[in-house]
């Protein structure tokens, strides 16, 4: 009989590792468009635009940036 190496890690997960791994993507998401949009805000007010271009803009691009991260991040982990 062939035991396995207990130096070899176990490839199955605990269903609360990949719940807390998703979680924190939502949260990630959540928070970069919060904080994307905040500075547009500021830049906006600094530089004195009657419309909200920059906060538009940041809000868009940090959105771009994490939907690019998650799509990574789940490709990654299945291959």
């Amino acid at each position: 009989m062939a035991q396995s190496d207990p130096s070899e890690p176990s490839r199955k997960q605990s269903p609360y590792n990949s719940y807390l791994k998703y979680s924190s993507l939502a949260i990630q998401l959540l928070a970069t468009i919060g904080i994307a949009g905040w500075l547009g805000h500021l830049a906006d007010q600094w530089l004195g635009f009657q419309y909200p271009i920059l906060m538009i803009t940041l809000g868009f691009l940090g959105f771009a940036g994490i939907i690019y991260q998650t799509y990574r991040t789940i490709n990654r982990d299945n291959p």
